[in-house]
């Protein structure tokens, strides 16, 4: 079972919680307690895998931005979510997604716009397009409008960001194996490249050797051969 860590993000009072704890124990919260961190954990199947979820619910004040911080730089994949109910929250939500991006050092990251409250209908001041606007800008980030009293896309929304989690690994991962497999390749190209240059060195020391010993045995007919420089043996004579 692999294990995938989860950060909500937003303002303070676009329903993060009630998102959450909607998608966790299937509860809806209708009451507003501003959080300062909440972690839960949920064990799902997608796609044919099991996976546990890690799932932090993060403060939307301005007080614990470094703790946010520090949640952003352990996530996996963010849920950016702001109430259709209130504009400042998507405008807010644009400076959070610059942040991410920052402190993960990545313009691929898992993320999912989330427009919640979208039940509200009398109370909201942000439309459908005002959402895919975002989302197109951001890159074709997906986009879903949620109600977490009625359950509407919640659980879509945090399925599509585990899903993108999956396939960055993936896609890591098969990074990773193909720096291997070339880095073996290299390795085997250097190790012949060696063997054949001993080899080749071998093979000109043996030329070398068989040459001299030509010249050696050349030169040694030429002096025999040459009656200058043939030594006679001197006869001795004595007189009595």
């Amino acid at each position: 079972m692999r294990d995938y860590k989860v950060v909500v993000l937003g303002t303070g009072g676009v329903g993060k919680s009630s998102i959450t704890v909607q998608f966790v124990q299937g509860v809806y919260v209708e009451s507003y307690d501003p959080t300062i961190e909440d972690s839960y954990r949920k064990q799902i199947e997608i796609d044919g895998r099991a996976c546990d979820l890690e799932i932090l619910d993060t403060a939307g004040v301005a007080q614990f931005v470094a703790m946010r911080e520090l949640y952003i730089k352990s996530g996996k994949g963010f849920l950016l979510v702001y109430s259709v109910t209130d504009e400042n929250s998507l405008k807010e939500l644009l400076e959070l997604r610059e942040l991410v991006l920052r402190i993960k050092d990545s313009t691929n990251v898992p993320m999912v716009l989330v427009g919640n409250k979208c039940d509200l209908e009398d109370d909201r001041v942000l439309s459908i397009e005002d959402g895919v606007k975002v989302s197109q800008d951001w890159g074709l980030v997906p986009f879903y409008e949620t109600s977490a009293m009625y359950k509407t896309n919640v659980e879509e929304a945090f399925i599509d960001v585990v899903r993108q989690i999956m396939r960055k690994e993936a896609v890591t991962n098969a990074e990773k194996k193909q720096q291997k497999e070339l880095q073996k390749q290299k390795e085997l190209e250097l190790k012949q490249q060696q063997n054949q240059s001993q080899s080749s060195g071998q093979s000109n020391d043996h030329t070398l050797r068989n040459e001299s010993d030509t010249i050696i045995n050349a030169r040694l007919n030429q002096s025999l051969n040459d009656p200058s420089k043939t030594v006679t043996k001197s006869r001795c004579c004595t007189i009595m």
